[in-house]
């Protein structure tokens, strides 16, 4: 499965809940992994996804995606 795939499946499958989500990117400015949870996307449009903070995070720098802390996801 794609990452677009499943950001678009937990967005809009009303079985999946958002806040259960969580991704993990690597930041290159920092260096280093970091989290983001689900809720703190504020659009999702190929290939970023803008944060709540008005951050733009390339969706190939996302390597990880857990839900409620398990892996369901990984590049």
């Amino acid at each position: 499965m794609y990452i677009l795939d499943l950001l678009n499946k937990i967005k809009w499958d009303k079985k999946e809940n958002p806040e259960d989500y969580t991704l993990i990117y690597f930041d290159r400015i920092e260096e280093k992994s970091k989290e983001l949870k689900y809720k703190d996307i504020k659009s999702i449009k190929e290939p970023f996804i803008l944060t709540n903070q008005n951050i733009n995070i390339p969706l190939h720098r996302i390597i990880q995606v857990r839900k409620k802390g398990v892996i369901v996801w990984q590049r």
